[in-house]
């Protein structure tokens, strides 16, 4: 009788784990998820707002020809080619801000302000989504969640080649 109730504890105290394991993976899937969501969001915008520096009078006609390609590729692109989209993107805002910008008026200057507070929450989001991505790789390496396939078939997540340019 002694055996079989700690035989029945230790079966319980496993399912205990298994069940608290999965639920942690799932948390650590959807912390991943969100963090995508909110750096996707703030790249769109830095897009958005390329995209009025293009159209302003900050730019010559050429910067603003690159300014606005890039905008639209880093905006419209697909999961695969993200990376180098953004990474033009970044690219491109970098020549343009090294060449100077001395005859900025006030709303160009508001611009530029703003793509350099986006810029700052960009480098945030990407650090949130970096970790929480190491995080879940983590998990997902641990030998029970492998064994009892407590992934299930959610993708394992990765970090993008622009998260560790300069922006």
């Amino acid at each position: 009788m002694k055996n079989l109730l700690t035989f029945s504890f230790l079966i319980l105290l496993g399912i205990w784990y298994l069940s608290f394991s999965a639920t942690r993976l799932d948390r650590l899937h959807h912390r991943v998820e969100t963090s995508w969501a909110n750096l996707d969001v703030l790249l769109q915008k830095r897009a958005a707002i390329a995209l009025e520096i293009a159209h302003s009078d900050l730019a010559d006609p050429a910067s603003s020809m690159l300014l606005t390609g890039a905008a639209y590729q880093a905006r419209d692109a697909d999961v695969e080619n993200r990376s180098m989209a953004e990474s033009g993107l970044s690219g491109a805002l970098g020549l343009l801000i090294a060449d100077g910008l001395p005859h900025a008026s006030a709303p160009e200057q508001a611009l530029l302000q703003e793509l350099s507070v986006l810029t700052s929450k960009i480098r945030i989001a990407i650090s949130i989504h970096t970790d929480a991505v190491s995080s879940t790789q983590m998990v997902r390496r641990k030998f029970v969640v492998k064994v009892f396939r407590l992934a299930g078939t959610a993708p394992l997540p990765v970090t993008y080649e622009f998260e560790s340019d300069v922006l």
